[in-house]
Formats: C-alpha cells, sequence, structure tokens
C-alpha cells in the first residue's frame, strides 16, 4: 500500500483523470470497485473560467471518499499557482498538474503535454505551485502527469522526471506514450522503468493497462509503485476489484453476472443524472451506457434507440429492458462474437 502525504491508499490502482469521463459519480464508482485512488478531470486554471458552471460542478466534491484528488492545467504558473490555492479551498486534498494531455485544444494553448517541449517553463510551473501550495497548505501534496514526450525524437521523460522531483513534486504518473501519439500503437514501458530507476519519488505507470495479466506485467517489467487505469475502466468500472484479486491471490476473479452489472448501472447512472440534472444527465449518459453495452448481443440496436432518449427515467427504464433480456438468454453476457 502507497502513502501519499498524510494519505495511506487502500491499494496502488489508481483512476486516470478523464475529461467527461471521470466526475464524481464514476470516481465514486471506481473506488467502490476497488480503486484505491482517483484524480478528478482537469480543470483549467484560466481566472476568467474559475466560477463558470462546467468548472464549478466538475470542483463539487461532496461527498467523496478521500483522499480528494484535482488536477489543474495552464501553462501561467502564477495562474496555476492560484488556482490550485482555489481548488484546495473547494476541498481538494491533492493537486495534480496535468503535462499529459494531447488533445488539440489543450496544447495549443501551450498547455497539456504541450509544455514538455519547454523544460524551463515545467520548472517553473512545478516550482511556483508547489511552494505557493507548501506556504499556505502544508499537508497539500502535488502531483504530477506527464507523458514520454513530445514526439519519439524528442522523448524527455527522464529529464522532466529530475525536475519534477528537485521541485517537490510528490508523485510522478508517466503515460506510456508521446504527445505525438495521442491513444494510437501501444504504450512502451521502458521509459517508465527508466524514470523509476532514476528517481527517488513514487512513479506510477499508465498507459494499455487492460486486464489482471498486464497490470502484473507491467508492475514487474517497470517496478513502479502503482498503475493508473483509464480508458479500460469505461464501461468496466469492476476492473480494479479483478486486478487488485489477482495481485493479492494470483487468481482470476469470476466474471461479473447480469444482476449485479445491471445493479452497477442502475447506481451510476442515478448518481450521474442526479449530479448532471435532467437535461445534462440523460445526455452524458450515453457514453458511459454504450461502453457498458459495447459488443453485447443486441447493442447497437439498443444504442440507436437510446440516442433518441431525452427523459432520465426513460433512459434507466430502457436499460434495465434491455438488460432483462440478456437475463432470459444467460446469467453471464453475451456477446456478439461469440453468437
Amino acid at each position: 500500500m502507497m502513502k501519499l502525504g498524510p494519505y495511506q491508499l487502500s491499494n496502488n490502482l489508481f483512476v486516470a483523470p478523464m475529461a467527461g469521463v471521470t466526475d464524481r459519480p464514476f470516481r465514486q464508482l471506481c473506488k467502490r470497485l476497488g480503486a484505491g485512488y482517483a484524480v478528478s478531470e482537469m480543470i483549467a486554471s484560466n481566472a476568467m473560467l474559475w466560477n463558470s458552471s462546467k468548472t464549478l460542478r466538475r470542483a463539487n466534491h461532496d461527498g467523496e471518499v478521500a483522499p480528494i484528488s484535482v488536477q489543474i492545467a495552464g501553462a501561467d504558473p502564477q495562474m496555476m499557482a492560484e488556482a490550485a490555492l482555489l481548488n484546495i479551498e473547494r476541498g481538494a486534498q491533492i493537486i495534480d498538474i496535468n503535462m499529459g494531455c494531447p488533445a488539440k485544444k489543450v496544447c495549443n494553448v501551450a498547455s497539456g503535454s504541450a509544455l514538455l517541449r519547454n523544460e524551463p517553463l515545467v520548472a517553473t510551473i512545478v516550482h511556483t505551485i508547489v511552494s505557493h501550495v507548501q506556504r499556505h497548505h502544508p499537508q497539500v501534496p502535488v502531483t504530477l502527469k506527464i507523458r514520454t514526450g513530445w514526439d519519439r525524437e524528442h522523448k524527455n521523460a527522464l529529464s522532466i522526471a529530475k525536475i519534477a522531483e528537485d521541485n517537490g513534486i510528490s508523485m510522478l504518473t508517466v503515460h506510456g506514450r508521446t504527445k505525438a501519439d495521442l491513444y494510437h500503437g501501444e504504450a512502451e514501458y521502458e521509459t517508465i522503468a527508466a524514470v523509476k530507476a532514476a528517481v527517488g519519488i513514487p512513479v506510477v505507470a499508465n498507459g494499455d493497462i487492460n486486464s489482471p495479466m498486464k497490470a502484473q506485467q507491467v508492475l514487474k517489467y517497470t517496478q513502479a509503485d502503482a498503475l493508473m487505469i483509464g480508458r479500460a475502466a469505461q464501461g468496466r468500472p469492476w476492473i480494479f476489484r479483478e486486478i487488485n484479486h489477482f495481485l493479492k491471490t494470483g487468481q482470476f476473479l469470476e466474471a461479473p453476472k447480469v444482476d449485479e452489472i445491471q445493479a452497477i448501472m442502475n447506481d451510476h447512472l442515478r448518481d450521474h443524472h442526479h449530479f448532471y440534472g435532467d437535461y445534462i444527465g440523460v445526455r452524458s449518459a450515453r457514453k458511459h451506457i454504450g461502453w457498458y453495452c459495447k459488443g453485447l448481443r443486441g447493442s447497437h440496436a439498443f444504442k440507436q434507440k437510446m440516442n433518441t432518449i431525452d427523459n432520465c427515467q426513460e433512459q434507466l427504464e430502457a436499460v434495465n429492458l434491455f438488460f432483462e433480456s440478456l437475463k432470459n438468454e444467460s446469467e453471464y453476457l453475451i456477446y456478439e462474437e461469440a453468437a
């Protein structure tokens, strides 16, 4: 088990910050199903957006299981430091700095993984944020998430890791792709292993960890202190308990049955609808429903119908009808490939 600042984490399996995905309902669900830690969707450090509805929603941590980690993004050191302090006032117990997002709209304003091209600015940002947080809230750790570099010809994760360690970062997460890779191809773990060997702070491995076996392999190869899981948890939040069980026992958990998955979806959708309200809730839930149902027999027609429903209660009823039809065939999920 890892300790991060004053917080003892229940295990070393983390939920990755994903824009539009790792909202409070999803983070809570993943923690309930075995994740030891979760980082919020990134919150812009631009002061003009601090009180926008989106920022205030992302900064809503009511009832969230501690520790509460908030990721901030930006390129102005002073503004990012002020954003860190504001989010601590709003409930953040850990501040994470985003230098890993490859999205165009983020990189086009020299934020996210675009920062990896400017090591002096990286040092200034990290130093400014850590010093501000330590001065006002010395109990709050500051962490950093990066990629291996801008592109494959310019991998500089090692030098960024040294900068992070030298400037007081408490934990470093490395996604095994460059900015140019986006999410294409396979993640590589050689760079993560090199970073772990080079620094004394905890290192978290991220990228393509999608099964218990893969988790074990990545931990062994990189010697990382923890694993961060993102896309593999979409529609499959129970992956955390599956991996945790395998790492502890060497045994695979039995696949969840339709009844349990239906119950998980019901809890998730109710929480999601309540969190966002009717208008946004029914629309933003569609992607989660699509992930849960991906590949299931009859899911294509079901998802087409789902996209026409604009009422939360009707959406929930349609999901339950679909899963009831699956239960008539088997207690386990049936995928198209097995048809």
